[in-house]
C-alpha cells in the first residue's frame, strides 16, 4: 500500500507541475500590509481597473483633493488660459478662517492659469473660489458643472457644494468616485504640467508686491523628501478637521500609470499611498489593445446605439486608446469578453456596444465598439424593439493550452519535451524499484 501511494504522489506532482506550467497567472488581491485609512481605492489610470479598494464606495469628506476637479472643469471650459480673472470679495473672504490662501486680495488679477498654479500647488481656497466664479458665474452654478462632470465620470457616491473642498455636510465622495475623477484629470495634459510641479513664482499682487514662490504640498513629489516616489506624475493633498488626511498620487512606470486615494487616513496617507502603488506595480502591468482584436468582420444585426436598432452596420472597430490591466506573466490570451449594450452617459456618439474584459471574475478593462463612419440621426433606424443576444466569449483551457504550445519557440518546446521525458523516466524508474523482485527458485 505505501508502495501504492508512492507512486500516486509521483504521478500527482508531475501533472500538477504540467498545469501550473499553463496555468493564468493569479490576480493579487491584497498589498502585504494592511492599508490604515478608513478609504482607500487603486486604479489603472489607463485602463480603469480597479486593482484594490478598501470601503471604496462609502462617503468620506474630500477636503482640497476636490481642486482636482475643480481644475479639470476649468480646463475643459477654458478655452485661453491666459485670460484674466478679477478675485472678487467673496472669492477671498467666504473661506474658512486660516484655511489654505496664496495671499490674494480683492481686486487682485491673475490669468486662468497663475490661479491653477496657486490652486493645485499651494491649496489656494480664494484661488479655487475665483475659478468657479469666472467659469460658472457663480460659485454655485460652478458646483452645478462639478457635479455635471462627476456624473458623466461614472460617479455616483458623490456630492460637491464648493469648489475648495472645506467642510460642508452635503460635500462629500468615495474612493473609487474619486479614482474616476482623478484618472480624468491626469489624462488631461495641461493638469499634468501644472500639477506635477514642484513650485512656481506668483507675478505680485496687493498684498505682496514681490513675486512670491509657491511648492506643491506633496511631499512624493519632492526629491529631497523621504516619501519622493520613483515614476511620481502628480497629485493632491487634503485636510480638514472633519476630513482627516486625504492624498491622491498617480504614478506611472513604463506602460503601466496607476492612480491612488486615500481617504480619513490618520497621519499614514503617505505610508499607505507608497503601500498601494507598490504593490500595483509589483503585481500588474498594463496592456494596449490597439493591435489586439480591434476589427471585427462580422456583427450582430442589427445593434443597438443608444437603445435604438441600427440595421446593416458595417465593420466596426474599437477604440484605439483601450488598454486592460493583467497580472505580470499574463496575456490578452487569458481574458473572457463579455458585450453589452447598455451604454452610460459618457459613451463616444459613435459607439453602439462595449466589450467589457474578464481576468478570472475581475474586470481587467473596458472599451468601446465604434462604428468607423460618421452617421447623422437619419441613419438610426427606430421600429420595432431589438432583441439583443448577450455574447459571451469564453476560452477553455484546452485552447489557451493549444494556443500558449503553438506560440512557443521551438527550443522551449524540446527542453520541455525532454523535461517531461526525463521526469516520466525518473517516475519509470522509481515504480520498477519499489515493486517487489520474484524470488529465485
Amino acid at each position: 500500500m505505501k508502495r501504492l501511494s508512492s507512486i500516486l504522489i509521483c504521478i500527482t506532482i508531475v501533472f500538477s507541475l504540467t498545469f501550473q506550467a499553463v496555468a493564468s497567472p493569479k490576480w493579487a488581491e491584497y498589498p502585504p500590509q494592511e492599508v490604515q485609512a478608513e478609504g482607500a481605492c487603486l486604479m489603472d489610470a489607463r485602463s480603469g481597473a480597479v486593482l484594490y479598494g478598501k470601503n471604496m464606495h462609502s462617503h468620506y469628506f474630500p477636503a482640497s483633493i476636490t481642486k482636482i476637479l475643480t481644475a479639470l472643469v476649468v480646463l475643459e471650459n477654458c478655452d485661453n488660459l491666459e485670460e484674466t480673472l478679477v478675485f472678487s470679495h467673496r472669492a477671498v473672504y467666504d473661506v474658512e478662517a486660516n484655511s489654505s490662501s496664496a495671499g490674494y486680495d480683492e481686486g487682485d488679477e491673475v490669468t486662468v492659469r497663475t490661479a491653477l498654479y496657486a490652486m493645485l500647488l499651494a491649496s489656494a481656497n480664494e484661488a479655487a473660489n475665483a475659478l468657479a466664479e469666472y467659469v460658472g458665474g457663480t460659485i454655485e452654478g460652478f458646483c452645478d458643472m462639478m457635479n455635471e462632470k462627476a456624473r458623466q465620470l461614472g460617479c455616483t457616491d458623490s456630492h460637491f457644494a464648493n469648489p475648495s473642498g472645506l467642510n460642508n455636510p452635503d460635500h462629500y465622495t468615495s474612493a473609487y468616485d474619486f479614482c474616476l475623477i482623478s484618472r480624468a484629470a491626469f489624462a488631461n495634459d495641461t493638469f499634468v504640467q501644472i500639477d506635477g510641479s514642484t513650485y512656481y513664482t506668483l507675478p505680485p499682487m496687493k498684498r505682496n508686491p514681490e513675486e512670491a514662490i509657491v511648492y506643491t504640498h506633496h511631499n512624493m513629489l519632492k526629491k529631497n523628501s523621504g516619501w519622493y516616489y520613483e515614476g511620481i506624475v502628480g497629485g493632491k493633498t487634503g485636510y480638514t478637521s472633519l476630513a482627516g488626511n486625504t492624498l491622491v498620487t498617480c504614478a506611472q512606470r513604463d506602460e503601466t500609470k496607476l492612480v491612488s486615494v486615500v481617504l480619513n487616513g490618520h497621519q499614514t496617507h503617505y505610508e499607505d499611498t507608497k503601500l498601494l502603488l507598490d504593490f500595483g506595480f509589483e503585481n500588474f502591468t498594463t496592456v494596449s489593445l490597439s493591435d489586439y482584436k480591434t476589427k471585427y468582420d462580422t456583427v450582430l444585426d442589427p445593434m443597438d446605439i443608444a437603445g435604438m436598432g441600427v440595421k446593416n452596420a458595417d465593420v466596426i472597430t474599437t477604440s484605439r486608446d483601450a488598454c486592460i490591466t493583467l497580472p505580470i506573466g499574463a496575456t490578452p490570451d487569458d481574458v473572457d469578453t463579455d458585450i453589452v449594450y447598455d451604454l452610460d452617459a459618457g459613451a463616444p456618439r459613435e459607439a453602439c456596444a462595449k466589450i467589457i474584459y474578464r481576468y478570472a471574475d475581475k474586470t481587467a478593462g473596458e472599451q468601446y465598439v465604434l462604428r468607423q463612419f460618421e452617421y447623422s440621426e437619419t441613419e438610426i433606424v427606430l421600429g420595432e424593439p431589438v432583441e439583443k443576444e448577450e455574447v459571451v466569449q469564453e476560452q477553455p483551457m484546452i485552447k489557451k493550452t493549444r494556443d500558449w504550445f503553438l506560440e512557443t519557440p521551438v527550443w522551449a518546446k524540446i527542453l520541455m519535451i525532454a523535461g517531461f521525458a526525463a521526469v516520466v523516466g525518473g517516475i519509470v524508474l522509481l515504480i520498477v524499484k519499489l515493486l517487489p523482485k520474484r524470488r529465485r527458485r
